[in-house]
């Protein structure tokens, strides 16, 4: 399949990372959170995901839009409902061992910045990359794919749950992705 073909508009290569690589994403309340507001922002506001891998403190997306809304209008509602949700379930878990840790490193995080009331969960700005060619979407998708394999956590990308690479293999995923 031709790439050109598949994709209209602008596609972008995008990573979030959490304040000071917290690993959160090590549990499934929060990888849930992150699945949900995709699902959402995919339904509601026309985000369209070419590729994705959710680590334990980051996530990466190759993405476009529909519609009105632009990437960058997206993923800034992504982060604050995302942020706000995690940050309400770690405050409110009594299970979670590492609540109070984590939540002193997010208000320290938040600490000096006039934006942040108390806590800031994701770090500051967006790591958007335009993609203009063919080969660089082919290596961002191969990068993200093979993330869980280098970090040693799969042998083969399509047995990582929480990505797009079972998509790519042929099976459908956790989320809606257009293979291209």
């Amino acid at each position: 399949m031709n790439i050109a073909n598949c994709i209209t508009g602008e596609v972008w290569f995008v990573t979030d990372t959490v304040v000071d690589w917290v690993d959160i994403f090590t549990r499934p309340r929060y990888k849930h959170i992150i699945m949900d507001s995709l699902r959402y922002c995919q339904a509601e506001k026309g985000l369209i995901i070419y590729a994705w891998v959710l680590m334990s403190n980051h996530l990466h997306m190759i993405v476009g839009s529909e519609g009105d809304d632009k990437v960058s209008d997206i993923m800034r509602d992504f982060k604050k409902f995302t942020s706000k949700e995690i940050l309400r379930t770690l405050q409110t878990d009594p299970q979670e061992s590492r609540r109070e840790w984590m939540l002193n490193r997010f208000e320290y995080a938040g600490r000096n910045d006039k934006k942040i009331k108390n806590y800031r969960f994701w770090q500051e700005g967006n790591d958007h990359q335009e993609i203009f060619l063919v080969d660089y979407f082919d290596q961002k998708l191969n990068y993200i794919h093979n993330n869980p394999v280098t970090a040693e956590l799969v042998n083969r990308p399509e047995d990582y749950r929480y990505s797009s690479a079972i998509d790519y293999a042929g099976s459908s995923g956790l989320l809606k992705v257009m293979v291209v």
